[in-house]
């Protein structure tokens, strides 16, 4: 359970929230149901909602990590384009 606590802190920390993330509001709905399942003492369920709810945390971390790193490679890709846009007009001065 602690380690799907960790997971869900870590996604929301890199900016996943349930708006923009299904993956997270799915990992936050399996980790409430682990919870309920462990007040009912029903522990083998518990387990299993608990490791998809880290799962699905994990992939919404992932997800919104690889957004942000494609978001930072088109601004780069954009910035190279230009310059070589001017390196072309300098060239033909």
């Amino acid at each position: 359970m602690r380690l799907t606590q960790q997971a869900l802190e870590q996604a929301r920390a890199v900016g996943a929230n349930t708006d923009e993330s299904p993956e997270l509001k799915l990992a936050e709905d399996k980790f409430a149901k682990a919870k309920a399942d462990m007040a009912g003492q029903s522990y083998k369920d518990a387990r299993m909602q608990a490791e998809q709810a880290e799962l699905d945390a994990r992939l919404a971390e992932a997800r919104i990590l690889t957004r942000k790193s494609q978001e930072q490679l088109n601004v780069l890709n954009t910035r190279i384009t230009r310059l070589r846009k001017q390196l072309q007009l300098g060239d033909a001065q």
